[in-house]
Formats: structure tokens, C-alpha cells, sequence
């Protein structure tokens, strides 16, 4: 198995399809795979559901690809400072699920242990 690519895109080749449910790391602005999102967005896979702690920014992020409306739905536990993604939620184009950071942690902990 290959584990060195030379771009993210190259990584995630064969691997997207629409309606995929994608764990993103981070926290805020930090940690965050913004190369794989960048991919995400060129490669136009749609209908998407982020379990994150927040989508970004509008520029930034998750919110790339809020802006392209390639997210059907979140699972998070924070809006933050995305107005995109406030915008979306409230006007029903969004699904959201909200859980408390420490609920959402254990989450994605126990999803990963089957």
C-alpha cells in the first residue's frame, strides 16, 4: 500500500464518491486537512456529511465546500465564526446535528473501534 503521495488529490484518487461521510480533523483553523478539502472541492464530490468540531471559515476549511454546497450535512459541535454555514442551517438548506465536543469526541472514538 502506497502512503506517500505527491498531492492530495493524487491521495484521494478512486476513493471520493457522492453522499460519503468524511471525518475531519482539527480544531478551529488548526489542524485542519485544508489540502484534501481544497481536492474535495476540485473534484466536485457532492452531497457530503462532515462529522467535524466546526466547518471553518467561509473561506477556509469546511466552508469551501459549504460555499460550493458540496455539504448535506454536519455533525459538529460548534458554528464558530461561519456565517455560511449559519446562513445555510437557518434557512433549511443544511442538515446539522449538534453534540457537545465531548459527545462528538466519543463519537468518533467509538465509531473507529467498530
Amino acid at each position: 500500500m502506497k502512503k506517500i503521495y505527491g498531492s492530495a488529490a493524487e491521495a484521494l484518487d478512486g476513493v471520493l464518491f457522492d453522499g460519503m461521510f468524511i471525518a475531519a480533523g482539527g480544531f478551529g483553523l488548526c489542524g485542519i486537512p485544508e489540502l484534501l478539502l481544497d481536492a474535495i472541492k476540485d473534484a466536485g464530490t457532492k452531497d457530503l456529511t462532515f462529522a467535524s468540531n466546526n466547518a471553518g471559515v467561509d473561506d477556509f476549511g469546511i466552508g469551501i465546500l459549504l460555499q460550493t454546497r458540496q455539504v448535506r450535512k454536519m455533525i459538529s459541535s460548534y458554528v464558530g465564526e461561519n456565517a455560511e454555514f449559519m446562513r445555510q442551517y437557518l434557512s433549511g438548506e443544511l442538515e446539522l446535528e449538534f453534540n457537545p465536543q465531548g459527545t462528538l469526541a466519543e463519537r468518533m472514538r467509538s465509531g473507529g473501534c467498530g
